[in-house]
């Protein structure tokens, strides 16, 4: 167990996380939304500090970044727990598990000094968050971010957006940069599939770019659910509006957990998402699971040139340079080079 840093003190030994934007009010000897903040004697503890339940060493590509440091590897951990219940995650068995207490936890030792350690003896450039929400193990990604930083290893959090203002509020002098899920654009959609809201994800896709981090969006593509040029359109729209230099992925469904039924996402269905996000405004938009596609590649919106060829998750060539201009034309493309 470790005490957390975001929580108050509240009447009769109760807590009030601030980890992320459900600021569970946790009575004694229970735990939050997530399952791995814990009130023990009026104080909250996290749960799995220090316990990786997934490490692996990733492409970049993804996370999805496509505008950050390309063609380079990521050390990425993640924990068990997490504080939505996507009927379609990908990573269900290790998200939806709640804890007791800490004798209940699973995972390998992985402190943060280990996967700094890791990341200098391997020449890893930075370090991932991921494979369930980084919010809800604010502390021991904190306290990672912070050592990464200080020997010069960058930090991404791939999120579903849903930070606390004091969590982001206090990880943004190390997080370099931030992958948000847009899962879909109506509270319905949000309360039925994710068992979360809408409005909380929107504002922090705002305050992150505000804030300077990196940030790219992810919209999952759901058949039946969330594709209806309607809603494609109210999601582009709105990325486009806090900027449209904003790379938005948009990526292919395939049956997962509680979605069995559902069928994959179809290559014609990116290809429309991709028409409407272009047609928004937006001028990175790009498609993702479906590999081979033109649109997982980058072109100058400049010249028009191919500036950055991917296949999949392989970046095969990049003509941007470290300043992040067109080596064609010197056009500059928004992103983090080097």
């Amino acid at each position: 167990m470790h005490k957390c840093i975001l929580y108050k003190k509240k009447a009769n030994k109760k807590v009030e996380c601030q980890a992320c934007n459900w600021y569970c009010n946790i009575p004694e000897g229970l735990t939050g939304i997530c399952g791995i903040r814990q009130n023990k004697g009026g104080d909250l503890y996290l749960l799995v500090y220090g316990k990786a339940i997934a490490v692996h060493v990733d492409h970049i590509e993804k996370k999805p970044l496509f505008h950050f440091m390309p063609g380079t590897e990521i050390f990425s951990f993640g924990t068990v727990g997490c504080n939505f219940h996507c009927l379609f995650c990908q990573n269900w068995d290790i998200s939806q598990i709640k804890l007791k207490d800490d004798s209940e936890v699973i995972g390998e030792d992985l402190s943060p000094q280990d996967a700094v350690d890791y990341c200098l003896k391997n020449n890893i450039p930075s370090i991932a968050y991921t494979y369930n929400e980084p919010a809800i193990f604010f502390e021991y990604a904190y306290d990672t971010a912070k050592l990464a930083h200080k020997h010069g290893i960058k930090n991404v959090f791939v999120s579903n957006g849903y930070e606390s203002k004091e969590a982001l509020k206090k990880i943004h002098p190390y997080l370099d940069a931030i992958n948000i899920d847009l899962k879909g654009f109506n509270e319905d959609f949000y309360k039925d599939i994710c068992s979360a809201k809408l409005q909380p994800v929107l504002e922090n896709i705002k305050r992150t770019y505000k804030m300077g981090i990196w940030l790219e969006v992810t919209t999952l593509v759901i058949p039946g659910k969330n594709d209806s040029d309607e809603e494609l359109k109210a999601i582009a729209e709105y990325v486009a509006s806090v900027s449209k230099d904003i790379p938005w992925h948009v990526t292919a469904f395939y049956p997962q957990y509680k979605m069995m039924d559902v069928p994959p996402t179809q290559s014609s269905t990116l290809e429309r998402a991709y028409k409407i996000g272009k047609k928004a405004g937006l001028n990175y938009v790009y498609t993702g699971n479906i590999p081979g596609m033109e649109a997982e590649s980058t072109k100058c919106p400049e010249c028009g040139e191919l500036v950055i060829k991917r296949f999949g998750l392989d970046c095969d060539s990049c003509e941007v340079d470290d300043n992040g201009r067109c080596k064609n034309c010197n056009h500059k493309i928004p992103g983090v080079w080097k």
